[in-house]
């Protein structure tokens, strides 16, 4: 198999501490590229230098914690994206957390800073990798509402119906690992056409067994879990979600 971890978190203290290892073995497993996503300021410098170290095979996704409402961050993470468009390869992590955020107007906050990356990822030309943790059928009206659909769901946890509604406009979404335990993602696997699926870790979160470090090479866990959901081979799987990821990416 040929796979693409199309997020996850490399620059976690749980996986670049022993970055070396956990390469390799994800070439061992046949993944054949890795894109790690930041989320705050701070994590950018580090996240390159993986892309430089592993050219050709770590990408970079710049975001922001949708926990992050401070506008200082905000700004000054869109001011790194501007200054490395063409090295990253999307705007992202970015989104809606109505599981953390619950006030009302924290929430109005979070979607105005959410709808200024949408904005961002339109001029610069770049693909938005998409967190609606308890607000997925949000962040789908708030993508459809502002016309921008070059878009990837990570790790959607709404309802089928809601996917949809983005299939339709053409979005992706992302089976993690976590689908080999999670009956929503097994769901979600069932219900998403092949067509618009790719698969993440998230690592190091998300692992397929509960409690345990998670890392790119178990995205082989997504790929044959969506193959049982789907009655086809692995490698079908393989073929359709690595080309979707490659097109998105454009990698």
């Amino acid at each position: 198999m040929r796979l693409v971890d199309v997020h996850c978190h490399l620059t976690d203290e749980e996986l670049i501490n022993n970055i070396d290892e956990v390469i390799e073995r994800a070439k061992r497993a046949g993944v054949i590229a890795v894109v790690t996503s930041t989320l705050e300021s701070g994590e950018v410098e580090r996240a390159l230098g993986l892309t430089k170290r592993y050219q050709g095979y770590v990408y970079l996704t710049v975001g922001c914690d949708p926990q992050i409402l401070d506008r200082g961050e905000v700004e000054r993470i869109k001011g790194l994206l501007e200054e490395l468009r063409d090295k990253v390869v999307g705007v992202g992590e970015v989104g809606l957390d109505y599981f953390l955020i619950r006030e009302e107007g924290l929430r109005l906050k979070q979607l105005e800073i959410f709808k200024g990356w949408i904005t961002l990822a339109k001029r610069l030309d770049l693909p938005l990798v998409v967190h609606s943790r308890s607000a997925g059928k949000y962040a789908i009206a708030t993508l459809l509402e502002c016309g921008y659909t070059r878009v990837l769901m990570h790790a959607f946890d709404g309802k089928p119906s809601y996917a949809k509604k983005g299939v339709k406009e053409g979005m992706l979404f992302s089976i993690p690992t976590s689908v080999w335990r999670s009956r929503q993602k097994q769901k979600l696997a069932s219900a998403i056409p092949l067509e618009n699926l790719v698969l993440e870790t998230d690592s190091p979160v998300l692992s397929p067994q509960k409690g345990t470090v998670n890392e790119p090479a178990n995205i082989t866990y997504a790929a044959r879990k969506v193959a049982e959901i789907k009655g086809i081979e692995v490698d079908e799987v393989a073929e359709i979600t690595t080309a979707n990821a490659r097109t998105f990416y454009e990698i």
